[in-house]
């Protein structure tokens, strides 16, 4: 009776193992992303890094200045800054609680994380929605500047913005 239940034993280490092997192959990605690559030690040399590695490094997005814009229009732009008159209690914190920095915009009518261009002034560079307006301005959008002045030198302009 022991050498059989050895032998079952044995028989379903090898299913086991067979499964597992069969998955590595199938869904390569899933097993390793589980950690479960510790039995491909059958695949010779430097084959098993490659391929191990190939799976870690995972694909890479396109940059996004080469995006196309899904919309464009026209829109009236201001700016400000990190000051409790322009801001509330909290100027260095965006609605998204987030800390405010370079390329931050605050508009009420795009969605958190939305990519937008200001090409006729910015060019190429990318600003991002993290921050809310005061509910009166709906179409419009407010760049965050580090300094007063320079947010008051900027004004009120109408310009084109690319939505990403």
């Amino acid at each position: 009776m022991f050498n059989t239940l050895k032998r079952k034993g044995k028989k379903v280490i090898k299913v086991s193992f067979l499964l597992a092997n069969l998955a590595l192959f199938t869904f390569p990605n899933i097993v390793v992303a589980q950690g479960n690559i510790s039995n491909i030690n059958y695949i010779e040399g430097a084959k098993a890094e490659t391929t191990i590695k190939s799976y870690y490094d995972g694909p890479t997005l396109p940059e996004i200045p080469n995006r196309k814009a899904r919309k464009i229009m026209k829109i009236v732009v201001t700016a400000y800054n990190s000051e409790e008159a322009q801001t509330d209690s909290t100027p260095f914190i965006t609605a998204f609680n987030t800390r405010v920095r370079d390329g931050i915009i605050a508009t009420n009518f795009l969605a958190k994380d939305t990519k937008v261009r200001f090409p006729e002034i910015y060019g190429d560079k990318i600003f991002t929605v993290e921050d809310r307006m005061n509910k009166r301005y709906y179409y419009r959008m407010d760049i965050w500047m580090e300094e007063k002045v320079d947010a008051i030198n900027f004004g009120a302009k109408v310009l084109m913005v690319e939505i990403l």
